[in-house]
Formats: C-alpha cells, structure tokens, sequence
C-alpha cells in the first residue's frame, strides 16, 4: 500500500517509521527546513520529499495521485482539509485520513472535505478514559473493524457472577462470543455448556456493550461497573 503523508512533525515522523517497518511504500512531504533536517536523521531520504504540501504541482510531483491513502497531519486544521479535498477531487485519492488539532473544529472534517477518517487526539483520549472506567479490570488487546470489535481478555475473580454458569446461560448478546478459556496455563475451545470457574483467563470477541456486559459477569461482588 501506498501511503502519503502530509506533516512531518512527531505524528507524520513516527507514522512514516511504523508504516516502513511494516513493509508499505511511503511517501512524506514537508517544507520546514527544521523538521527536514531532522527527518532525514529519522527515515530513508527517499521517503522525504521537500515542498508545500498545498500546492497542487507539489502533489502531483511528489507523487499524490499514486497513492492508496493520504494521512493530513499537519500542526493546522485548514491546511489539513484542503489536503483531502484536493487528494480526492484533483488526484482521486481512495482513503483520507486527518488530524484534528483543535477540538472545535471537527465538525469541519466530514463529507464534505472528503475526509473519510479523523484522528482527535481529545476524542481519543476521552474515550479511554471512558473504557477503562467502565470495563474495570478488562483489558483490550486488539481492535477489529475501526474500533467497532474488540478482542478482550481478564481474569474470573472469586465469587464473580458468572463462576459456576455454562456459556450459554450467561445470556450475553450475539455480538459477545467467549473465544477461549485460558485454565491452569491451559488454552480451552468452549461450547455452550462449558461452566466458568474462579482463575479462568477469559478470552472474547465482542462490541461495546457485550464488553461492558461481560464486565458486569466477571466483577467480584465488592465492585460495582460504572
């Protein structure tokens, strides 16, 4: 995949690291001598490219209109959306992806600049902080289909709800499936019938409420889900 990137700050930078890692074909432009004089320390010069990433002959010299996915993430919002707009409307651009830098303006950052997916850092953040008060002791180890699904594993306390319960008594929603039970260091396939017991490590795909859900089954009697 092909990913061009607009804004070589720390996001772009560390963005552009992790995506040659992963074996993609990058591209990243930036026009302030500062950065590029750092960048070119960081990734391979013939990721960078010098210009302003607002001039449409910049983009198409640099290479927009090859590219799978644009990722936005410059220091300004403006610049950010113009960088999508033209990425679609000039260079047919599939994907578009923006940083938002200030919360009040992503009502700005929709359809109509074409921008397909959002990156604020507040929203984020809050919705952290939310999962984690919400799901006590349930941790996420992997999201699946832009955050809607997740792989989520944690402990059966004793006296938990749920110990002593077959799977399919449990009476989670469909979108909850227990996927693997981890007893005594051993990884167990469960069926309906299978009953939780104290200590199990219990391994789910599921959507938010399922998790939030499931978390109610695996508290201890002490704790009450928020």
């Amino acid at each position: 995949m092909f990913v061009f990137i607009a804004g070589g700050g720390r996001t772009g930078a560390q963005l552009a690291v992790q995506l040659l890692d992963q074996n993609h074909q990058v591209r990243l432009i930036e026009h302030r001598r500062e950065l590029l004089t750092l960048l070119h320390h960081e990734i391979p010069t013939e990721v960078i490219y010098e210009g302003m990433a607002t001039d449409p002959n910049v983009l198409r010299q640099a290479g927009l209109g090859k590219a799978n996915v644009l990722v936005a993430c410059t220091n300004d919002d403006a610049t950010n959306l113009v960088l999508c707009y033209l990425a679609r409307t000039m260079f047919k651009v599939r994907r578009t992806v923006a940083r938002i830098n200030n919360p009040r303006n992503a009502w700005l950052f929709d359809k109509n600049f074409h921008v397909d997916e959002t990156i604020n850092q507040a929203d984020v953040m809050a919705h952290l902080i939310q999962e984690e008060m919400s799901l006590g002791d349930m941790m996420t180890l992997l999201k699946l289909r832009r955050g809607r699904y997740a792989v989520v594993e944690e402990k059966v306390p004793p006296g938990a709800k749920a110990v002593g319960v077959q799977l399919k008594d449990l009476g989670l929603p469909d979108q909850c499936v227990i996927a693997a039970i981890i007893r005594n260091g051993q990884i167990n396939l469960p069926r309906g019938t299978t009953a939780l017991a104290e200590g199990d490590e219990v391994l789910a795909v599921t959507d938010a409420e399922g998790a939030q859900k499931l978390a109610i089954l695996l508290e201890p009697p002490s704790r009450e889900i928020l």
